[in-house]
């Protein structure tokens, strides 16, 4: 989905669908096309975060090693990574068949580099052929989709899956429950956009429907912090942040 406007989250509307929308929403042709038709201007936008993702993964430019991109939708984080790491390998789980026939695609002039799993970031099974443990993993755009018990679970389940020192980043938004943080957040991109206001109050039931799967489990970024290290990790900390997007992270202590 795009990404929200800065700072203009607030609490999904009463009578937000139950969690099992989310795949529904994600696994629609509407949302895949509508996906589609803007990945390339999110690309833009987003490359500098993914770069930096890459900066902070502890490897030399041309070392081999394989990282997991989780919830990979169409694969654009791994492609800036692969082009970063020449030498690199990915494998990237989505739960959506539409993104992954997207994402192949995209990812042709890759061939050899990658592989496409199965896997919902909401819960179920690992895929069992996954060749863990992974040098590091990825995320971005995909967390802030699972409920907050289910990032938690999903930190550990990461970590189990590192091999010992890799590295776990993740690039998202989230919430905050200062109303005055949130008002500078909205300030910010009201000045950026000044058509922001207009689109926030004449969303289509379309939009309003993925706005509120956006937003539905966009948690503090203070909790998310604390999860990491109650999984385990070590190296903890915000690495980047804008507003209300954020790159945080951590690695799996060398001797675990």
């Amino acid at each position: 989905m795009d990404p929200p406007h800065p700072a203009d989250h607030g609490a999904a509307a009463p009578g937000t669908p139950a969690d099992d929308a989310n795949a529904a929403i994600w696994r629609s042709d509407e949302m895949v096309e509508h996906w589609v038709a803007g990945v390339d201007d999110r690309a833009r936008g987003r490359a500098p975060q993914w770069r930096l993702m890459a900066e902070l993964l502890p490897f030399a430019t041309h070392d081999t090693f394989t990282f997991l991109d989780l919830g990979a939708g169409t694969g654009a984080a791994a492609r800036v990574l692969l082009d970063f790491f020449p030498a690199s390998r990915a494998v990237l789980a989505d739960f959506s068949e539409r993104m992954i026939d997207e994402g192949t695609r995209a990812l042709a002039p890759y061939e050899g580099r990658f592989e496409f799993v199965t896997f919902d970031m909401a819960g179920g099974d690992w895929p069992p052929d996954l060749p863990a443990p992974f040098d590091a993993v990825v995320t971005s755009q995909s967390v802030h989709h699972v409920a907050d018990e289910r990032k938690r679970t999903l930190f550990a389940e990461i970590l189990d899956r590192l091999a010992p020192g890799g590295w776990y980043l993740n690039f998202d938004p989230v919430a905050t429950d200062d109303p005055l943080v949130e008002a500078a957040w909205r300030r910010v991109n009201d000045r950026r956009d000044p058509a922001a206001a207009a689109h926030r109050a004449h969303r289509t039931p379309e939009e309003a429907a993925r706005w509120e799967n956006h937003v539905r489990h966009l948690a503090p970024l203070d909790r998310q912090v604390g999860d990491l290290r109650a999984a385990g990790f070590e190296a903890v900390d915000v690495y980047w942040k804008q507003l209300d997007y954020v790159i945080y992270g951590g690695r799996r202590p060398a001797g675990r």
